[in-house]
């Protein structure tokens, strides 16, 4: 076996660096932090983050399930179409459209859902212009419902480009013996693509998972009061109180959240490989 010699350290030390002092070291602060009170191990920083925004616990973990499961069925039939329909120009239009939020940083696109589903927004007005409604029947979509909206609409160019290049991947010569044999591209999607990838749309969904709960801009911009997403929380407590504890308890709490969803999914997979 070769060693790897001191120019080849060198190479990659810059990066290791990087990776150390703005990686690693935040979060074993936080950790740290988040259990201890001078110097002392304690819990009290949990107990009092699950006392005040316990309600915002839950709501986040609601949120989070509502909007990748929404993602899981909209990437998966958007990669269907792109993979299966015999359409090429459809084929080429969503191929377009679908990369757009892509390029788009999440607080902009929370300044831009801000106004889009306002109640005097700009669908609302759309609508209102075209007839379809009445300004007395235009609604606000600010709320636990544009926050999902966000996320879904952010994430789906994303996972879809994930989901359609393990589509793509699959060997061909299956779907054609398929149709060859009379199969619907409905079955051919339930019973020969979705069982090879999914590994693929579970890594898709674990990643999504993750942004979602890392995201301060779009709750804070697009949520309307209580309850609301931890980011929000873990920024007023360090912005109102300088409170990095409950702050970083609050953190602890997202990365169990993010780490029990994980082991969820790496559970399954194992246990779809037969290893478990």
């Amino acid at each position: 076996m070769r060693h790897p010699t001191h120019s080849n350290l060198w190479l990659i030390a810059p990066a290791a660096l990087m990776v150390g002092l703005f990686f690693l070291y935040p979060l074993f602060f936080s950790l740290y932090s988040a259990v201890t009170l001078d110097g002392a191990l304690t819990l009290a920083h949990l107990q009092k983050a699950f006392e005040l925004y316990s309600n915002d616990m839950l709501f986040t973990v609601i949120i989070v399930l509502i909007s990748v499961a929404i993602l899981a069925v909209l990437s998966v039939t958007i990669a269907a179409l792109i993979t299966l329909s015999p359409f090429r120009s459809l084929v080429g239009i969503l191929g377009f459209i679908y990369r757009i939020p892509l390029f788009i940083p999440f607080i902009v696109t929370a300044q831009m859902m801000r106004t889009f589903l306002a109640k005097n927004g700009l669908m609302n007005n759309a609508f209102v212009a075209s007839g379809a409604m009445t300004p007395m029947e235009t609604i606000s979509f600010l709320g636990w419902s544009g926050i999902i909206i966000v996320f879904v609409w952010k994430q789906l160019a994303f996972c879809t480009l994930l989901i359609t290049g393990a589509m793509a991947a699959l060997d061909e010569s299956q779907i054609r013996a398929a149709r060859n044999l009379g199969a619907s591209r409905i079955r051919i999607l339930f019973q020969i693509i979705l069982p090879q990838i999914g590994p693929t749309l579970g890594v898709a969904m674990v990643l999504s998972t993750v942004t979602i709960m890392s995201v301060l801009s779009v709750p804070l911009m697009i949520g309307t009061g209580t309850p609301t997403m931890m980011t929000t929380d873990m920024a007023f407590r360090i912005n109102s109180y300088g409170d990095y504890h409950v702050a970083n308890a609050l953190g602890l709490v997202s990365y169990l959240i993010c780490a029990g969803l994980a082991w969820f999914y790496l559970r399954q997979s194992l246990k779809d490989k037969g290893a478990l």
